[in-house]
């Protein structure tokens, strides 16, 4: 029915043209420009039982909300799938709870949660073609401004807490800087403050409104903040809409731990038993097969998980003796120089660094076992394609493997069919489940003055990887030319 006279009020817009259409408050979203309403004192001891009523009746903004065209078309393109619309809103389920507290520690407005939804549909591996990063997608230069840092082990900004509290220091920077209105707010945040601030300027020496409406923005800036508006139009009146709100408890539901030195993701997920993918999205910040070889790691894990870290079997009690190095390697390098030097053995050192010859390129980085102890013995990612005849029983046997553990690796159930020519990961459980051996394809503009090299570290890939996927007949680069870059992803 909502959705009915919500198609009937978009055609009377597109007959009306530009017109905006006033919603009568008491059935709809309280949005406002840059005033701000007292909290409710006594909503502080309400108890909320989930996190979508405690973002409604906790936010500070109470002003009329208008519909105008622009608006609607968004709402509508949510409304074609409410499936679909549903199970978008249910992935922020591991995240949003911590983001409505640090909006909440810094008193800013708590709808502000709506935003990592248009900017990645909160996912913590999110790269966007222009080289924004993660849930928040932070370009490189602004995550460095807020200590996001970058190693070889790891991404801060795909870190979906780190940036997290990065994204909200910024949020509260932009917000006081426009005044505490919230639509200025928004679009500095997709457009950057230095050019919001110049066409406010431009608008004051004409003598016109300085609001984010009467603003001659990017047309990407333009469509933001409307995006913005619809998506919690609908989040803030779901039954007007026909929508069930994916169920997310207003309490967290992950769990801090701390663990001293270094930790294999994969024996990590095993001992929790959750799949090495949630917990890669949990602790998308660690880009290689482990956290980087320091005193202590942190990670975040299901809050239902954390029982398994308080009984006396738990053996990341005590420091874990992966004790493993990254190496640069340097003109002169050699590996068998660097089996003496590290007290382990050539073929150990190529067999964990894909190396097919004795040939090492300088400034690659290579993964070094710190001597020949046990726990060192490090088997790299296999693949198995499956023949006629093969099943999941006799390749676990000829591969000395629990059927339970190959199902598990390979995200399978013990009952299923396989299919020929079907790729299959093998190994034990210290075999990597590395970031890198899944990626995707994106297409990248070249910019006036990009080289190979800068658009190499904007993406973090090798110039060998973007020289072999493009095939590149010239070796210049020109402005406008579109190129593909393989990027990691899940």
């Amino acid at each position: 029915m909502e959705r009915q006279f919500l198609t009937k009020l978009f055609i009377l817009v597109f007959f009306v043209g530009c017109q905006q259409i006033e919603i009568d408050q008491s059935s709809s979203t309280d949005i406002a420009t840059n005033n701000i309403a007292s909290k409710d004192v006594l909503s502080e001891d309400k108890i909320y039982l989930n996190v979508w009523d405690y973002i409604h009746n906790n936010n500070i903004h109470q002003e009329k909300v208008i519909l105008n065209e622009q608006i609607l078309s968004y709402m509508n393109l949510h409304l074609q799938d409410i499936d679909k619309f549903e199970e978008y809103l249910n992935d922020s389920y591991y995240f949003i709870y911590f983001v409505v507290n640090e909006l909440n520690k810094n008193n800013l407005p708590i709808e502000l949660a709506i935003l990592p939804y248009i900017e990645s549909n909160y996912d913590p591996f999110s790269i966007s073609s222009s080289g924004a990063v993660g849930m928040w997608q932070f370009m490189p230069r602004t995550g460095r401004l807020y200590e996001l840092n970058k190693t070889w082990w790891s991404e801060d900004r795909h870190d979906p807490f780190k940036s997290t509290e990065a994204a909200v220091g910024y949020l509260k920077y932009l917000y006081e800087r426009f005044d505490e209105d919230i639509y200025l707010t928004i679009a500095a945040y997709n457009a950057g403050p230095s050019l919001v601030d110049r066409k406010i300027n431009q608008n004051k020496r004409k003598g016109e409104n300085t609001d984010f409406w009467s603003l001659n923005l990017p047309t990407q800036t333009q469509n933001y903040v409307p995006k913005y508006i619809a998506l919690k139009e609908l989040i803030f009146n779901p039954d007007k809409y026909g929508l069930k709100m994916p169920k997310i408890p207003n309490e967290a539901v992950v769990e801090k731990i701390i663990i001293p030195g270094q930790v294999e993701i994969l024996a990590l997920s095993d001992f929790l038993e959750i799949k090495p993918e949630l917990l890669y999205k949990l602790n998308a910040g660690y880009t290689k097969w482990a956290s980087a070889p320091k005193d202590e790691s942190i990670f975040y894990i299901p809050k239902e998980k954390y029982y398994l870290f308080m009984t006396e079997n738990n053996p990341f009690n005590k420091t874990n003796d992966i004790n493993w190095i990254s190496h640069i390697v340097k003109s002169g390098d050699n590996l068998w120089d660097l089996s003496i030097k590290y007290d382990t053995e050539v073929k150990i050192i190529k067999e964990i660094n894909y190396l097919k010859n004795d040939i090492l390129s300088i400034d690659d980085t290579l993964l070094i076992p710190l001597g020949k102890s046990k726990s060192n013995n490090f088997m790299p990612y296999e693949m198995y394609i499956v023949s006629e005849g093969d099943s999941l029983w006799g390749i676990a046997k000829k591969y000395n493997l629990a059927v339970r553990d190959l199902v598990k690796m390979n995200s399978l159930n013990e009952d299923d069919y396989l299919q020929l020519g079907q790729q299959l990961s093998i190994g034990n459980k210290n075999i990597h489940r590395n970031i890198e051996s899944k990626k995707r394809t994106i297409l990248y503009s070249v910019k006036q003055g990009d080289n190979l090299y800068k658009i190499s570290e904007l993406f973090d890939v090798t110039i060998k990887s973007i020289e072999e996927i493009n095939d590149f007949k010239e070796s210049t680069l020109m402005p406008g030319q579109i190129i593909k870059i393989a990027i990691r992803a899940f």
